[in-house]
């Protein structure tokens, strides 16, 4: 039955799975825990049109919740990128501020306290906008990890002192829009959040001309 119809089904193994009501994990073992994410081995019943449930396994890849911030400039129309080594990658990449939330934050506290570690930026009070673009999962398929995705307007912000973790190692600069395009970033987050950017740039030259 094709996407969008009233009752959603798909045939596996003879079995329709109605994906219009919800999977139930029967079952997790943590079978792997490290500094940043654990790995979890679950057991998963996805409910079936008709008949017993269909069980399945996943190995799911958890991670606490994340902010990725485009910090803008305005005064300047210039914005904060970034290069640090990434596992994942193997190399030193380029991107935009991004971390972990914190238990008890919320993605706005998050963000304002990465900007800060991280950068030294500290936006002045009642000079800021945000523009929250969305929440995405990094990888649905592996892992339960949540990134808030904003950029964040600054009129006027004022230097602090960085703080990082005893092995994080950032460099920060600076750029224009174009550099900022030119950066070969390739974080699907980061490249949501200028994606973002550039509709609204877009839109505000639009609107300069009509």
């Amino acid at each position: 039955m094709p996407l969008g119809t009233a009752q959603h089904e798909v045939e596996i193994q003879g079995t329709r799975i109605d994906m219009d009501e919800s999977a139930q994990i029967t079952g997790s073992k943590k079978v792997y825990q490290g500094f940043v994410f654990s790995v979890e081995d679950r057991g998963v019943l996805l409910p079936a049109h008709e008949g017993e449930p269909v069980a399945i396994r996943r190995q799911v890849v958890c991670h606490a919740p994340s902010v990725v911030l485009l910090v803008h400039d305005t005064a300047n129309d210039r914005y904060l990128a970034e290069r640090e080594y990434r596992a994942g990658s193997n190399g030193f990449a380029y991107g935009i501020p991004a971390g972990l939330i914190d238990p008890g934050e919320d993605p706005e506290q998050a963000a304002l306290r990465e900007l800060r570690e991280e950068t030294g930026v500290e936006p002045e009070a009642g000079m800021m906008t945000i523009d929250r673009v969305g929440t995405f999962y990094s990888s649905e398929g592996m892992s339960d990890e949540i990134a808030h995705v904003m950029v964040m307007h600054l009129d006027r912000w004022h230097g602090v002192d960085r703080h990082f973790d005893a092995d994080e190692y950032v460099e920060s600069a600076w750029v224009s829009w174009g550099e900022l395009l030119h950066l070969p970033i390739v974080s699907s987050n980061s490249v949501i959040a200028v994606q973002h950017e550039t509709l609204r740039r877009l839109r505000e030259e639009s609107s300069r001309k009509s």
